[in-house]
């Protein structure tokens, strides 16, 4: 995994190099490439403008989010014209996920053009995503409006937004399991332990039990992905059986 090695820009070839790449992401020609170079900018390199602003992806991240779910929301709107208003939250909430943003930027390489004094072993999947939102947000202060719409519309709507498929998407397995839990008046919980991982970061193991038989096991480096991970294993593990019970 590169984090900026080959786009370090300090040179007219990187620079070069580094606007072809930008441009086959894009599918447009930037006009001003500094703001795709913020968007590819972590804090550690700790750059700032003449009035001392920091400059770095996080603004850009902030713009980006918002500009996503602005557009997210008008696609929806359209194109499901029955849709109540907590039928179209839901389905935003699933298209705009983290994890599908992280998984957004993982298909385009985005971490290959990071600027970073940082070590990419210190970076989670969640690079992805920001760096993902922070380029829209790169693309909105650069071309506009609807150039935002059709990047996402390109790289995301066309590929991503299957609605039928969508309506079947599991937002949280530790919902789902709990809410089948529940129905089914099952004892079910979460024991969880903090141990220490192989690079000094604590991590937490997780047991998920359901009347007190240990149905699956996790270990993440936060209690809510080690959780939301036990509880996937258990949906799998069970699934011809919820199936069932919800059939039955």
């Amino acid at each position: 995994m590169k984090f900026g090695r080959a786009f370090e820009r300090s040179s007219t070839s990187d620079k070069g190099e580094f606007n072809t790449a930008m441009k086959a992401i894009l599918g447009f020609k930037p006009k001003n490439i500094s703001w795709y170079q913020r968007a590819f900018t972590h804090r550690s390199m700790n750059q700032k403008d003449e009035k001392g602003n920091p400059l770095n992806y996080e603004r850009l991240e902030f713009l980006g989010d918002a500009m996503l779910g602005v557009i997210i929301s008008k696609h929806l709107f359209k194109e499901v014209p029955n849709g109540n208003e907590g039928y179209l939250t839901k389905m935003r909430s699933k298209i705009v996920s983290r994890q599908h943003l992280n998984e957004l930027g993982k298909e385009l390489q985005l971490n290959t053009y990071l600027e970073s004094k940082i070590g990419p072993e210190q970076f989670g999947d969640n690079i992805y995503g920001n760096l993902f939102e922070a380029l829209i947000g790169a693309i909105y202060l650069d071309r506009g409006h609807d150039y935002c719409e059709r990047f996402i519309r390109m790289r995301v709507i066309d590929p991503h937004v299957d609605i039928e498929r969508l309506e079947g998407k599991v937002m949280s397995y530790k919902s789902l399991m709990i809410e089948w839990c529940q129905k089914q008046k099952k004892d079910f919980h979460f024991e969880i332990a903090e141990d220490q991982g192989v690079d000094d970061r604590p991590h937490f193991s997780v047991k998920f039990t359901i009347d007190q038989r240990v149905v699956s096991r996790a270990r993440e480096t936060s209690k809510k992905r080690a959780e939301e991970k036990a509880a996937q294993r258990a949906y799998y593990a069970m699934q011809d059986h919820i199936n069932a019970s919800k059939n039955g």
